[in-house]
């Protein structure tokens, strides 16, 4: 059994980010996520950045092509949603862009404007296997939490490949306390908005301030409203889940998603009658509010045999702990997922909600997104040896592993205290 690639990793981790060399990646396993299915002793072939053959044999190896082998190979994972760039350290305020609780602002306020690429959270969630964020804002002042937005895991400037992807809203219990104290004031703090935005010249020719929002917010807010952005609504009660599916059928032009949605299951038919897809934790399972009551651990399962296009995160720690969706996808399939709609919330239906073209499938003329494994990818034991975005070999070292490495070489008499045995 291969545990490990059969070139050198030293090389990789120094080689520079800006290297495009040709690979030809061979895994005793390849998950595509296409009609190909799982290839058994199957062959990726990377050229310029994108997958130019995915088979059991390579259709041709170009001319000084890095070969790598390994046990598993899949598509870079795509985190559906977290905070992830915006927290160095949660707890700290200065250091956490995620909300800004004392604002006059909310549906204008842009999550990428807060993007770290050099936080320590991007590395250590790139060495899990994920090439692909969709980064939320927190929603800490108003029920509208801001812009989110799509950035790749390298760490580079310019990561950001799409700002104002997203519009963030919080419902349910959340919503509630951020509006006044009840459901009914966070709905009618929603509908208002949308009519500042409708009514937008006459409630702001002469004013800065509509019924609900600022003159930049209800700017902020029309791509959403004119059916032109994803709004991505937060709830997680089966009531409240149908409340957002009543205020889409009076508005059928926008394009609507729900994270969250714990009583998901409870409501299946109909999210996937209105065609809304849902980003769930599968470690939700307790009653931990009332908004929980009927969680499951079943609750992916049952959304996805119900039609429903699901995509897997943690959520718990969102700023930090992103990398962690292998395991709750891995969680899902213990409790009745199929492997390959657990491997899909974690690639291509994250793709497919967000617009993410081209990405989270192994196909010719796909960007070349791979990650290769010395394990099942959903196995906590597993992990990945190479990460390629866009072509590029990505460094396999992190703040994390430079201090294991560190300490981990030195005699018991020159550790620090607090390293000390």
């Amino acid at each position: 059994m291969i545990r490990r690639m059969m070139i050198s990793l030293a090389v990789l981790a120094a080689a520079p980010v800006a290297l495009a060399q040709s690979v030809v990646v061979y895994g005793e396993k390849v998950w595509t996520g296409t009609s190909q299915g799982t290839l058994e002793n199957g062959v990726v072939v990377v050229e310029n950045g994108r997958i130019t053959s995915v088979g059991t044999a390579p259709a041709r190896v170009p001319a000084g092509a890095l070969e790598v082998r390994a046990e598993w190979v899949t598509p870079g994972l795509i985190s559906a949603f977290s905070r992830t760039g915006l927290a160095e350290v949660s707890g700290v305020d200065n250091t956490n862009d995620g909300g800004a609780g004392k604002s006059a602002f909310s549906a204008a306020l842009n999550a990428a404007d807060g993007f770290n690429p050099d936080a320590t959270p991007i590395a250590v969630t790139r060495l899990e296997g994920f090439t692909r964020l969709a980064v939320a804002p927190e929603a800490a002042s108003k029920l509208f939490g801001g812009q989110g937005f799509l950035a790749d895991t390298t760490g580079l400037d310019g990561s950001i490949f799409k700002e104002r992807a997203f519009t963030y809203v919080v419902l349910g219990e959340s919503g509630a306390s951020l509006s006044g104290g009840s459901r009914p004031a966070a709905w009618a703090s929603l509908r208002g908005a949308f009519d500042d935005v409708r009514f937008f010249g006459a409630r702001y020719m002469s004013h800065n301030d509509g019924n609900v929002l600022t003159r930049m917010d209800a700017q902020a807010l029309m791509p959403a409203v004119r059916g032109e952005q994803l709004i991505l609504f937060q709830a997680s009660r089966a009531s409240d889940l149908n409340a957002i599916m009543d205020f889409q059928e009076e508005n059928p032009s926008l394009k609507v998603a729900i994270v969250g949605a714990d009583e998901g299951w409870r409501v299946a038919k109909r999210l996937a009658a209105l065609e809304i897809p849902v980003i769930v934790d599968a470690f939700s399972n307790l009653p931990a509010s009332f908004s929980q009551l009927a969680a499951t651990s079943e609750n992916a399962k049952r959304l996805a045999e119900a039609g429903v296009t699901v995509a897997i995160v943690h959520l718990e720690n969102d700023s930090h702990q992103a990398r962690l969706a292998t395991q709750v996808a891995g969680n899902a399939v213990a409790n009745g997922m199929p492997f390959d709609i657990a491997m899909k919330a974690l690639t291509s239906a994250p793709a497919q909600i967000f617009g993410m073209t081209d990405l989270g499938v192994l196909a010719p003329g796909g960007r070349a997104d791979v990650v290769a494994w010395d394990g099942d990818p959903l196995e906590v034991t597993s992990a990945p040896v190479a990460v390629y975005i866009d072509g590029e070999s990505q460094p396999m070292v992190s703040r994390q592993t430079k201090l294991r490495d560190r300490y981990r070489t030195l005699d018991e008499s020159e550790r620090p205290m607090a390293f000390k045995r």
